[in-house]
């Protein structure tokens, strides 16, 4: 089996985890197609407001549960209204802009949808400010809405990129505080009710199946509930290595043996903190000769080495995989490098240079790795 139809990307690859800088997707699409040739992604631009955010973006493909605007976010409607319409004209807006950038286009490619329970956890209800986590028959119909429209997104893709194959991210940034039942009310004096692990299993392989494509967990939080989503048949996991402790580790080396794909967001958006996150990871702070980037330039870093700082984040990355003891020949297939985040804060430049720097330090592993056994 290839490693493209086994954790849905090619050996060596880098991608994105959604946000970007900006307002035109023209200019987004060329940065991420020109920067990662693996594995491209459909931008999103939240910089353009309300309907551009994950939690619009997502709620325009919803089935039946209108949705509209409030002074805090996004919440449940009667009716369809204003709010709504634009969101579903900036989501296809952008997919006509990566229809005409990615023209021709084979190979992986991946598009990102707010997860189930951070949607619930986000949407108010239609008559009051609680969470629709708060109400089980919300979450219920919030679910197979999300199914339906998951399922006609993914169709909607294939047909304008043919000849692409398709890997489904679906964000869950708020999982782990609906596990620990630590979700605020609209008081904020109370707490929504812990989910029991089966029944979150459960809602992610709704949504999971529904896409019929492979499917990736990404959550940028700390205690990623790694058994749930491995339990939930996500195809591959997606976390930010500056907030794994070494006690989660563990987590990590069991899904990855399950033969989950794993991918390791390595790069801060923010220069300042990148020295710091590598160090966590296992970096060393005076990485040798300056390797080219993605598209032929130098890679730029937190250093302003060229290279040093791609060769850093793919040195980071083998020492997580050395930890918990997997075979380094794995690697390659089995990793993809990420951003640590969205890059949606980060100046243009500096996000154009955190996708080379992924990409850059995702080719850089098996020569590492090579160099590590002689």
């Amino acid at each position: 089996m290839s490693s493209e139809e086994q954790f849905g990307w090619p050996a060596q690859s880098a991608t994105g985890l959604g946000s970007m800088p900006g307002t035109n997707p023209d200019e987004a699409d060329a940065v991420v197609l020109g920067e990662l040739p693996n594995l491209p992604f459909l931008p999103e631009l939240p910089g353009r407001g309300p309907g551009a955010d994950l939690i619009g973006r997502t709620a325009a493909l919803l089935v039946d549960l209108p949705v509209e605007t409030t002074a805090t976010g996004w919440r449940l409607a009667e009716r369809r209204g204003r709010d709504l319409g634009r969101a579903i004209g900036m989501l296809e807006a952008d997919l006509d802009a990566m229809q005409a950038a990615a023209a021709g286009y084979t190979g992986a490619f991946k598009i990102q949808l707010c997860g189930p329970w951070t949607l619930a956890a986000s949407l108010e209800l239609t008559r009051s400010m609680e969470p629709a986590l708060a109400d089980v028959g919300a979450v219920a119909d919030l679910s197979a809405s999300l199914a339906e429209g998951v399922a006609a997104h993914v169709a909607d893709v294939r047909r304008r990129l043919p000849g692409a194959a398709l890997l489904v991210q679906f964000d869950e940034p708020a999982l782990p505080g609906v596990l620990a039942g630590s979700v605020p009310t609209a008081s904020g004096l109370r707490r929504v009710a812990a989910v029991d692990h089966p029944v979150a299993a459960d809602g992610l392989r709704a949504a999971l199946t529904a896409a019929q494509a492979p499917g990736m967990i990404h959550c940028c939080a700390p205690d990623v509930p790694f058994s749930v989503i491995a339990s939930a048949g996500a195809r591959a996991v997606s976390f930010d290595l500056g907030l794994l402790r070494r006690e989660d580790e563990d987590a990590v080396g069991e899904v990855a043996e399950a033969g989950l794909g794993i991918a390791v967001g390595a790069v801060p958006p923010v220069p300042a903190v990148e020295d710091a996150v590598l160090a966590r990871g296992g970096a060393p702070t005076e990485p040798p000769a300056a390797m080219p980037g993605a598209n032929g330039r130098p890679a730029a870093g937190a250093t302003g080495r060229p290279g040093n700082a791609a060769r850093s984040t793919a040195k980071a990355v083998i020492a997580l995989w050395g930890r918990i003891g997997l075979p380094l020949a794995t690697l390659p297939r089995q990793v993809v490098v990420t951003p640590a985040c969205g890059l949606a804060g980060a100046s243009p430049a500096r996000a154009r240079d955190v996708l080379a720097q992924c990409q850059t330090a995702a080719g850089l592993i098996p020569e590492l790795i090579e160099e590590g056994l002689r």
